[in-house]
């Protein structure tokens, strides 16, 4: 037996999170791939049957009141509120990451010009140069409609790039390709001194590692739940409003969900109190509370103890790369210090796309992106520290057949 696998063992077995693996569904398989898809929980599937059977089939209409439906998005929203680091009352779940970008990303705009006339006119959009593409095309859109410039800016040249034309700023947490954490409380106030606005996508972060939104200030944010925090595929994402700007936050895409009377059926909109002026339309209550119960795994688990394991499940994963992979085969992109690490590990390859597909034949399951990048996501709530030695080995011999 060799080290590394007598160091696995070691560490599993003092894990405290290592009870919650048997509340998800798994088999053999390495999955290290719950940075694009999260695993499915245990208590998902009759959680999703009582809905349909029960909720739908025999209360019908009558579960928007009896059985929650109607209050699920702000009720699920408090559930997700502390594992980003939110009090109550300051996020609700609804629509697409991509709906909830554009939400944000104009309704920062409109904060920040005043409807005086007075001050500054703020008449530029700074982007994450390296963001997520969908990131990027809301982006363009968003400013093209409210008559911005748009201004792609590296994450580590956001400080110097802001100005008094600077209205809205919108950041990854972590980057999608290398998985680098990015410094949110040093740029959310570098953002806030120039007198902006700042939106943070919280996609590969949420469920992985503290953000800490209420603590740093930040104005809005946004992120999906089907990564780390295992909703399922197409799970609803969230939009957090610091709650000293819901009463001027001024939604682009005001529906009938988020009117003050949303029954009055009236010809004029006259936006809701609270987060809940973030809805657009009719909740999709079967990914909504397939999303809640999900989220049961998180009871009595800190997100503290979620980013420590995350460190040292990254730490060991680099450490058995560097015993099993021969120098030079394959290079790290994802910083190596912990404050600039998210919870997934880059490394370089070529013929990464086919290599990858060879690791999948082989029961470790990570992903692609173009051109050379294998990526490999560890969710510390299934994720044990003997998967990742394994994935590490299987690596190795999936290298020495592969051509240099």
């Amino acid at each position: 037996m060799s080290e590394l696998v007598m160091k696995a063992e070691k560490l599993d077995a003092s894990d405290e999170l290592a009870a919650k693996r048997a509340g998800f569904v798994l088999d053999d398989v390495v999955y290290l791939d719950g940075n694009s898809l999260g695993a499915l929980p245990v208590a998902v599937p009759g959680r999703v049957e009582d809905v349909v059977r029960r909720q739908w089939g025999e209360l019908r209409i009558r579960s928007w009141t009896e059985g929650g439906w109607w209050t699920a998005p702000e009720r699920i929203g408090d559930r997700i509120a502390p594992l980003v680091g939110a009090a109550a009352g300051q996020i609700v779940v609804g629509d697409s990451t991509s709906v909830n970008v554009f939400k944000a990303l104009v309704g920062a705009v409109r904060l920040a010009r005043p409807t005086d006339g007075g001050g500054p006119g703020r008449d530029e959009i700074v982007v994450d140069a390296t963001t997520f593409p969908t990131d990027g095309y809301i982006a363009a859109s968003a400013a093209r409609m409210t008559g911005c410039t748009l201004r792609p800016v590296p994450p580590s040249g956001i400080p110097d790039a802001l100005g008094d034309r600077t209205a809205a700023v919108l950041l990854n947490h972590v980057d999608y390709r290398t998985g680098r954490l990015h410094d949110l409380p040093s740029l959310t106030a570098a953002v806030h001194a120039a007198g902006a606005y700042v939106v943070w996508d919280l996609c590969h972060s949420a469920g992985a590692l503290p953000v800490g939104l209420d603590e740093h200030g930040v104005d809005l944010a946004v992120g999906c739940t089907y990564k780390y925090l295992n909703g399922g595929p197409g799970s609803p994402a969230f939009l957090y409003v610091r709650a000293d700007l819901q009463d001027r936050f001024d939604s682009p895409l005001p529906g009938w969900n988020s009117h003050a009377e949303p029954f009055g059926m009236r010809p004029g909109y006259e936006p809701a109190a609270g987060a809940v002026r973030g809805r657009v339309g009719t909740p999709d209550i079967l990914s909504m509370l397939a999303l809640e119960a999900a989220l049961e795994v998180w009871d009595g688990v800190t997100i503290d103890a979620v980013r420590a394991k995350s460190l040292a499940l990254t730490d060991f994963f680099l450490e058995c790369v560097e015993e099993y992979v021969p120098g030079g085969r394959v290079a790290c992109v994802t910083p190596r210090a912990h404050g600039e690490r998210g919870s997934q590990v880059a490394l370089r390859c070529p013929d990464a796309g086919d290599v990858m597909k060879r690791l999948i034949e082989r029961g470790v399951v990570g992903d692609f992106r173009h051109p050379d990048v294998l990526r490999f996501g560890f969710t510390p709530l299934y994720v044990g520290f003997a998967d990742v030695e394994r994935a590490a080995r299987v690596l190795a011999e999936v290298l020495a057949e592969v051509p240099v």
